[in-house]
């Protein structure tokens, strides 16, 4: 551990809150229908869209029918996917948009694929850069990278007007808020991005791969490709799927110290900022601040457990004589898997903030750190997006512990719950629980059902199996954390499980592994528009809500003592529903000396 990487994690915090802040009020202004400063310029293209589209934008749409626009607007975004992807080799894709002429994927492994980027998750069980022409990286993934983002992002502000809402049922028009989300949010910002992030260093061309030739002798295959601009969306949008099979480790992806901490920022900058949304649209400030506490003080503390258990090293290390020493400035510890570029401190405040997301993206391995470094990004992923979460999908979801953390305390002061002068019922409190339930759910069934089958264990690594062919702690958890990856939406690896088994170059002749194509794809759609509807139906319910005043006994939910009960609330469903996993897997290796 050193002063410079303290520093630079309490650097990260104090400038991730003073941008989230004014981004904060411009969403709420953007979610509002008010004019912002960049209505003089987006407003004839926002018209035009609608028109294109030929949707009714003012017309407001309740729960049943923005869910009803939500799941048509995915499905089509999934077939068209699908589409590109299947026929990326096809004799219309123009040579300047596949120069290798990359043969499109096996079925199974493009179902995964598209269920992954439609769901926000990019998953990835291939390399890009051997895989994906430049049309399919452009027209196909960069496009859903925006969409799947903007559909977080919609459900956020749809469930924002249920709680306010003080008549009717409506919520909002779906068409309108995707729009407004992608052009007036997600595609300014990203512009910006791609270009900062291209005067650093990051790719940004249609050339033909480079062939060199190294001072061995031998030759070498340099990608190139429309790195800059799929980076952009890729970490604004909480994406995570790089152009690169070592995506953010890449130079050409995170060239340098100051490009990874401006990724960083890019990662978190909307759930931050929608936190504070939130407040605005809720008429109440000081709730908002409450809940950004409450997501800091975790992050801040999962930071700081990664950074001290890398730092130190892991039990096995020490017991083969690999003592921590000064390496390039990290202040020695655990190296393995890391960029030295970055060293520790920048390596676990990167991997943590894409995993308290839906980002998944990486600029180390995972797999490499110490079994207690290991098993935070299993406890991040563990509480289902409510460390800021994916952009859109951190807020409803940490709004549903709200709920329940409000409903608790209601019982507990012996008063009947309320939420901003609205009264909870069982119906809201059940919809919410099942919001919940859901990822924790599929996570674990899709973990035991590869675990316990011959299908699901050809996906883990021979280094990760007993000799006799079972589960070693290292099998479990690159099981777990696939599963668990997946149905956060999140993306990142344990590595060593596979769904695709590729040659050496380009993709012909690779095959998929079906087992684990399928089901994850799967676990993917189910657990990311499962606790959507669940979002939407509470909002219904509470759209229609009668409010009444604030009294004497009405609990506040914007003082310390809720944050304190929220966070209770989000460790005892966290710790209920994982820790007996996390103990077979991560826990176990962090407390032994043998090397798995």
């Amino acid at each position: 551990m050193t002063f410079t990487g303290w520093l630079t994690i309490a650097l990260f915090a104090l400038v991730l809150t003073a941008l989230a802040l004014p981004l904060g009020r411009y969403m709420a202004n953007v979610f509002t229908g008010e004019r912002v400063f960049l209505s003089p310029v987006l407003g004839g293209p926002e018209r035009l869209l609608y028109r294109v589209m030929a949707v009714d934008h003012r017309r407001e749409q309740d729960w049943k029918a923005y869910a009803k626009s939500l799941i048509v607007f995915s499905l089509a975004g999934w077939l068209l996917l699908y589409l590109i992807l299947r026929t990326q080799d096809a004799p219309w894709v123009p040579h300047a948009l596949n120069p290798l002429g990359y043969h499109s994927a096996s079925w199974n492994v493009t179902f995964n694929t598209v269920s992954s980027f439609m769901t926000n998750t990019n998953w990835q069980f291939y390399s890009g850069e051997t895989t994906m022409s430049y049309f399919s990286q452009m027209a196909g993934l960069t496009v859903q990278n925006f969409l799947s983002a903007g559909v977080g992002i919609v459900v956020a502000a749809a469930l924002i007007r249920g709680i306010v809402g003080r008549s009717g049922s409506g919520i909002g028009n779906f068409w309108q808020d995707i729009v407004r989300t992608v052009i007036y949010i997600l595609l300014p910002i990203s512009v910006i991005a791609a270009l900062v992030l291209a005067s650093q260093g990051v790719l940004a061309n249609l050339a033909n791969y480079l062939t060199v030739h190294t001072i061995t002798g031998l030759k070498q295959t340099i990608a190139m490709g429309p790195v800059a601009s799929q980076e952009a969306i890729k970490m604004l949008g909480t994406n995570g799927g790089g152009f690169f099979n070592t995506n953010s480790a890449h130079p050409f992806e995170n060239p340098n110290g100051f490009t990874n901490f401006f990724e960083m920022l890019l990662v978190l900058i909307v759930p931050a900022g929608l936190i504070f949304t939130y407040g605005r649209m809720a008429g109440n400030r000081r709730q908002g601040y409450a809940i950004y506490g409450v997501v800091m003080f975790m992050f801040l503390g999962a930071v700081a457990v990664a950074y001290i258990a890398e730092a130190h090293g892991s039990p096995a290390q020490h017991a083969a004589g690999l003592h921590t020493g000064v390496i390039h400035g990290s202040g020695g510890g655990n190296m393995e898997g890391k960029e030295q570029r970055f060293g520790i401190a920048g390596s676990a405040l990167f991997d943590v903030i894409t995993t308290v997301t839906s980002c998944g993206a990486v600029n180390s391995a995972i797999e490499s750190f110490t079994g207690i470094g290991g098993a935070v990004p299993f406890a991040n992923l563990s509480a289902s997006e409510v460390i800021f979460g994916g952009v859109g999908t951190g807020l409803y979801s940490i709004l549903l512990y709200v709920l329940l953390a409000v409903f608790i305390g209601g019982l507990m002061v012996g008063r009947t719950p309320e939420w901003l002068g609205k009264k909870l019922e069982a119906r809201e409190i059940k919809l919410a629980g099942l919001g919940i339930l859901i990822t924790p759910l599929a996570a674990l069934f899709c973990t035991a059902l590869a675990t316990a089958s011959s299908a699901g264990r050809k996906s883990i690594s021979e280094a990760a199996l007993s000799k006799a062919g079972g589960n070693t702690p290292q099998g479990f958890s690159e099981t777990f954390y696939a599963y668990l990856s997946q149905a956060n939406n999140n993306g990142s690896a344990f590595a060593g499980y596979t769904g695709y088994i590729q040659p050496n170059a380009g993709n012909l002749g690779a095959h998929g592994v079906t087992f684990a194509d399928i089901l994850g794809g799967f676990d993917m759609m189910f657990a990311r528009y499962a606790p959507i509807l669940f979002a939407l139906a509470v909002a219904g319910a509470l759209a229609g809500k009668r409010v009444t005043p604030a009294g004497l006994g009405t609990m506040r939910t914007d003082n310390p003592t809720f944050a304190i009960l929220l966070i209770g609330v989000i460790v005892l469903v966290g710790a209920l529903t994982f820790f007996p996993a996390l103990l077979l897997g991560p826990i176990v290796q962090g407390l032994t000396g043998h090397l798995y």
